[in-house]
C-alpha cells in the first residue's frame, strides 16, 4: 500500500505539521510519497531527508522572519529568502532532490510566465525558498530562466499532485478560513495575508475530496501567517488534531495499529 502525504502552505502555522509528523511516527506510518506547498514545503522536504520533529521545531523557532537583518536589498520585496539559505543548508547539507529519502513535489509560481511549476529534481534548497516566498513580502527566488513566488498562490494544497499514484492520501491542511471583522486587518501584510487566503481556500477547500484522510485543525484560525509566537501551541493542535483523526479513520485504511 502506497501512502502519500500533502501539506498545505500556511506560514508559522505550518508548525502544526511538525506535530502531525510526530503524530505519524508514533502511530508508525511513514509516507511514501510527500507533495508540500510553502511550509508544507521546507517542513516535508526536511522530514524526507531525515530532521527530526524536535530539530525542525528548534529551527522554526529561531527563524525570526521578519527581522531587519534579513531584509531585502535592491529586491522586490521586504525579506530576502537567500538570508535562509545557510540554515536550510545545515539540514539538508546535500542540496538536491535524489538526496531524499522520500521523493518530494514542490509548488512554486513562477511570476513572468503566471504558470505553476513542479518540482521533483534538481537544486533543493532554491526550490524550498521559491515555494515559501510568500508575496509582496518575501522577494521572489531565480531558478534557471524562472522567477518564482510561493507556490500556494496556484496550488496551496498540491492533493491533486499525488492522488494518481497512491493508494491512501493524506492532506494536512493549515489554513482555516472563516469570516473576520474589520478589526482583523490592521496593515498591509494582512490585507494581503487575506487576499490570497481567500483565492487560495476556495482551491483548496476543491481538493479536500482527494483525501483518503483530511487533518485539519481549525482552531489554527486564531493564529496568523506570520505570528512568530505560540509556536509550541500550533504545534500541539497539529498534533492533537492528528491522532484524533487516525484513531478514528475506517479500520484497515492506514498502515500502522491502533494504540
Amino acid at each position: 500500500m502506497k501512502t502519500a502525504l500533502v501539506l498545505s502552505g500556511g506560514g508559522y502555522r505550518g508548525i502544526a505539521h511538525i506535530g502531525v509528523l510526530r503524530a505519524l511516527e508514533e502511530w508508525g506510518l511513514t509516507p511514501d510519497l510527500i507533495a508540500g506547498t510553502s511550509a508544507g514545503a521546507v517542513i516535508g522536504a526536511l522530514y524526507a531527508q531525515g530532521t527530526t520533529t524536535e530539530e525542525m521545531l528548534k529551527l522554526f523557532k529561531g527563524l525570526q522572519l521578519l527581522s531587519f537583518s534579513n531584509y531585502a536589498f535592491g529586491k522586490p520585496g521586504w525579506v530576502d529568502p537567500e538570508n535562509f539559505r545557510e540554515t536550510l543548508k545545515k539540514h539538508l547539507p546535500e542540496d538536491d532532490f535524489s538526496s531524499l529519502k522520500i521523493p518530494m513535489r514542490v509548488t512554486a509560481t513562477n511570476i513572468l510566465t503566471g504558470e505553476l511549476k513542479v518540482f521533483t529534481e534538481g537544486p533543493l534548497i532554491a526550490t524550498l525558498l521559491a515555494s515559501a516566498a510568500f508575496p509582496g513580502v518575501f522577494a521572489p527566488v531565480e531558478i534557471g530562466e524562472g522567477y518564482y513566488v510561493d507556490g500556494g498562490v496556484m496550488n496551496n494544497f498540491p492533493a491533486d499532485l499525488v492522488r494518481d499514484d497512491a493508494d491512501v492520501v493524506i492532506g494536512v491542511y493549515v489554513n482555516p478560513f472563516e469570516q473576520v471583522g474589520k478589526a482583523d486587518i490592521k496593515h498591509s501584510i494582512t490585507v494581503l495575508e487575506r487576499v490570497i487566503k481567500i483565492k487560495t481556500a476556495t482551491d483548496s477547500i476543491a481538493k479536500f475530496e482527494l483525501c483518503d484522510l483530511l487533518i485539519y485543525p481549525r482552531k489554527l484560525r486564531k493564529f496568523s501567517t506570520f505570528m512568530e509566537k505560540d509556536l509550541d501551541t500550533i504545534y500541539e493542535l497539529g498534533y492533537r488534531e492528528a491522532r484524533k483523526q487516525l484513531k478514528d479513520a475506517p479500520e484497515g485504511l492506514l498502515p500502522g495499529k491502533k494504540e
